[in-house]
């Protein structure tokens, strides 16, 4: 048996664990550089207030009704999702981390030991999990517990539409599944985009019910060869998936991205330099925290494509095959992502977007692919300005910045030259962010 435990409407409940005077309440979270609506309190969701509804559009729905809306804070929503998913990985035999609010576990095998402890088996160790979880972090939870993982996601989604079910579904006989299935159109079952959904309704299929009485060579026609087979007969109760490695560290990411909307649009080349050397210095903390190097860097700047004074291309970007060999070191990277943004940055262009990819990961003990042809000349003189790989330095680095937060020792091409109300130019605006109440000692709550 799988189990999927989703943390229901997971950023405001993080904001309510520590401001709890908004229970009951609307609340809504907003996206980085308080953009849109990215997560939805269950009375703003009955206030027909959409995901990803742009700020400026609803804000005066969201004063009519006094809804409570807060900037997104990850630093406090990573951290009460590695809580939950550690007590997680302490009462189940695995986990997979699916999402930072969501993680399928692994139930095999447990019916038969929880049945005299608990009285009532898995559905009873399931309700047990929902309210230790509430208790430990104060998150509420949904739980689907069945024979795969794809009916576990749609037991879950069952759960949290009914509520009658106190947050847990058991999908324990066919009787069951078969109910399930009737429950769920066919767009939300987990795997079937805009695209197959749109197909399959044409075809007359309109529910999970219906999808799981095709016949296997029907969907290997139908929903992409073996992929849309597997699919089906997870929906009939074969297990074709078992738990893969996850977000919680064992998963290696093929690539590395970090990118941002300027708090302000950006025309100072030394601004948008800045913020991409920002960029740059977090996706290489990404990489060595996974123990990979990268071959392939791509720096990217965009323009405000809505703005109609503005021509196109909207978008320009560089990338380049690193010519001194794959590398982890910051100063490296920096170095060549430099070069790349001096040829795409244009004169008297206001920039709104930036952000930079790294590809081509392996890990350093892998034999390195050598270069079949030397570098271009301006590329190998922006090579033979960077220093050799110090992992002893970028260690060093990571474990500072690891200790006193980050950002504490950065590249002084990091650094802005200029500062708008005590924040760099780039960072996006966060005027309603509550405070990072367990990674900040100066954010900890004061009970009186």
């Amino acid at each position: 048996m799988f189990g999927l435990l989703d943390c229901n409407n997971f950023y405001v409940s993080c904001e309510r664990v520590f401001q709890p005077r908004f229970e009951g309440r609307p609340v809504v979270v907003l996206s980085n550089n308080d953009g849109c609506i990215i997560s939805r309190s269950a009375e703003a969701k009955a206030l027909g207030l959409a995901m990803g509804a742009p700020y400026f559009q609803v804000k005066d729905v969201l004063r009519q009704h006094g809804v409570q809306v807060f900037s997104s804070n990850y630093a406090l929503y990573g951290d009460m999702s590695r809580r939950v998913m550690w007590y997680l990985g302490q009462v189940t035999p695995g986990v997979e981390i699916y999402s930072i609010d969501e993680a399928f576990l692994d139930l095999h095998g447990l019916d038969q030991y929880m049945q005299p402890y608990l009285g009532g088996g898995l559905e009873a160790f399931a309700h047990t999990i929902r309210a230790n979880v509430k208790a430990r972090t104060g998150i509420p939870t949904c739980l689907g517990v069945a024979p795969t993982k794809t009916l576990a996601k749609l037991a879950n989604r069952v759960a949290k539409k009914n509520p009658d079910l106190g947050g847990v579904l058991y999908l324990d006989s066919a009787e069951r599944r078969a109910w399930a299935l009737e429950q769920v159109a066919v767009s939300d079952v987990w795997g079937i985009g805009r695209q197959y959904a749109q197909k399959l309704t044409a075809a007359g299929i309109d529910s999970a019910a219906d999808l799981a009485k095709v016949s296997e060579a029907w969907a290997r026609k139908m929903l992409g060869g073996v992929v849309g087979a597997r699919l089906v007969r997870e929906l009939q109760g074969y297990p074709c998936s078992g738990l893969h490695p996850s977000e919680d560290g064992t998963l290696s990411r093929q690539s590395i991205s970090c990118s941002r909307t300027f708090g302000r649009p950006l025309t100072a080349h030394n601004d948008v330099r800045a913020a991409v050397a920002s960029f740059l210095t977090r996706a290489a903390e990404k990489l060595r925290a996974q123990g990979d190097q990268a071959y392939v860097l791509t720096v990217y700047v965009q323009k405000n494509r809505f703005d109609p004074k503005v021509p196109p291309p909207y978008s320009r970007s560089a990338t380049l095959t690193l010519p001194g060999g794959p590398s982890a070191d910051t100063r490296v990277l920096a170095q060549y992502a430099g070069h790349l943004l001096s040829k795409i940055l244009e004169p008297g262009c206001t920039y709104h977007k930036a952000g930079v990819v790294l590809d081509g990961l392996e890990p350093p003990t892998t034999g390195q692919q050598l270069g079949l042809f030397a570098p271009a000349a301006p590329v190998a003189e922006a090579a033979a300005k960077v220093s050799a790989d110090r992992p002893q330095l970028m260690t060093t680095l990571d474990g500072l910045n690891a200790r006193f937060g980050r950002g504490t020792v950065r590249l002084g091409s990091a650094v802005p030259t200029t500062l708008i109300g005590g924040r760099a130019p780039w960072q996006g605006q966060a005027q309603w962010q509550s405070g990072a109440f367990t990674t900040r000692l100066e954010d900890l709550l004061t009970v009186s």
